[in-house]
């Protein structure tokens, strides 16, 4: 089995997803640019300063109340140190291995293991486990779990999907404004800028880049797990707790009740370790990688 380090396999993530970054701000280059000639310039800068301000009013809320959203959307509390006394102690020494400030600490009443972590910055971040994270996982299992949170904040996660949501939903916005001012807009045919074959070309673009900068947008969110899985790595010096934690997870991996599926918010899902609502469906659509790809790669570094 070939061995891997963990200081490539974060490198590599990285890449990976600052060239998919590289992706989404192509297609929205395109998009203004097929724009630009099928309607001119001027009316691409309207619309450009519309999905601006509209996004950014939208992303600003999220990302500085993101930890404040997700902790009440799962009803969490706070970790008090006299009652979670192990699980304080854990996150303070991966906060002196990370260099980072130690995070608030909060439980979530669920006896399925599970975790997230949010916050915009290492100095705004919280760390919420779930009661059956805390029951079900041992020491070095929980200390694999709550590194992997802990490498979320290293890495400004929060920050960089801030980043994809705002580009996502400017050429979601870009692409609206676009199709249905052709309801109520005649654009001059005669204008070279707004020939039928651009007007074609940016009708189909208009459609398509949503979807997939979309797909784009969850191809990061694996892509950034993956790294967190290896930061984690890098703070412990041993992938065997977190791996045994993916296991102990995999094995709860079951069909849930109608109740269990409402139980999370699906906004705040793909911040979890594992995605909570269990969907079987193909690795395109998935906010996380699979968990036996995750295992497989954590054997081998």
């Amino acid at each position: 089995m070939e061995r891997i380090s963990f200081h490539d396999q974060i490198a590599s993530n990285k890449w990976k997803s600052v060239f998919l970054i590289v992706i989404i701000l192509s297609v929205l280059l395109s998009l203004g640019f097929i724009i630009g000639k099928v309607a001119g310039p001027e009316y691409f800068t309207v619309i450009m300063i519309i999905a601006i301000i509209v996004s950014l009013l939208y992303i600003w809320f999220g990302y500085y109340y993101s930890d404040k959203i997700a902790l009440a959307s799962v009803n969490a509390k706070p970790a008090s140190q006299s009652q979670y006394r192990e699980y304080h102690h854990l996150v303070e020494g991966l906060s002196l291995a990370s260099g980072l400030p130690k995070p608030r600490l909060y439980v979530m009443n669920d006896d399925r293991i599970n975790a997230f972590a949010s916050g915009r910055d290492p100095k705004n971040a919280v760390i919420c486990v779930t009661t059956g994270a805390l029951q079900k996982l041992d020491k070095h299992e929980l200390e694999g779990v709550l590194a992997h949170e802990m490498s979320h904040i290293a890495n400004f996660d929060i920050r960089f999907m801030t980043l994809t949501a705002v580009l996502v939903g400017m050429i979601a916005i870009i692409s609206e404004i676009f199709l249905r001012s052709l309801w109520w807009s005649s654009f001059d045919r005669d204008d070279k800028r707004a020939n039928v074959i651009f007007l074609i070309i940016g009708i189909a673009l208009a459609i398509l880049a949503p979807i997939v900068v979309s797909l784009v947008q969850l191809a990061i969110s694996r892509r950034r797990e993956y790294t967190a899985d290896a930061s984690a790595v890098k703070f412990v010096r041993s992938p065997a707790g977190l791996m045994s934690a993916l296991k102990k997870i995999q094995r709860e991996h079951a069909p849930q009740t109608s109740a269990e599926r409402h139980h999370y918010n699906k906004a705040v899902a793909p911040l979890f370790i594992s995605d909570p609502y269990k969907r079987k469906i193909t690795d395109l659509f998935a906010t996380h990688p699979p968990i036996e790809k995750r295992i497989d790669v954590l054997m081998r570094m």
